[in-house]
């Protein structure tokens, strides 16, 4: 029997769904890092010792940091998203670019935005 080279239009769309879910969570959650981010309107401390307010500004901006660096993170997950949303519109999704092999279901309903099978991957350490 035939090596399969593509999955099916059937197939196809059950990974689009898994895709979709997956971006509308990922954009709600890049929404929430973005407000935390502008967000000014936190606990004054104007009434508090300037000690504790040096503090609390140094861990606002922390955290600032830190969301910003889960923003870009989130942002680029959303950009792999969309990317594996063309390659299944262009028929090539699933298709490894290693090996040019398909990569297995279970790989892909675990990281739909996957463009390497798991053989590829070992052999890039």
């Amino acid at each position: 029997m035939e090596e399969k080279k593509r999955y099916t239009a059937e197939e196809l769309v059950e990974f689009k769904e898994i895709i979709l879910q997956k971006l509308e969570k990922a954009k709600q959650d890049f929404d929430i890092l973005k407000k935390t981010i502008t967000h000014s309107e936190s606990n004054d401390t104007e009434d508090t010792s300037p000690t504790f307010k040096v503090l609390e500004e140094g861990a606002a901006t922390l955290s600032k940091e830190e969301a910003g660096r889960l923003a870009q993170r989130q942002q680029k997950f959303i950009q792999h998203l969309q990317a594996a949303l063309i390659r299944i519109e262009n028929k090539t999704y699933g298709v490894c670019r290693e090996t040019g092999k398909l990569i297995s279901k279970e790989r892909l309903r675990a990281v739909p935005h996957a463009t390497l099978s798991i053989e590829a991957k070992k052999n890039q350490r």
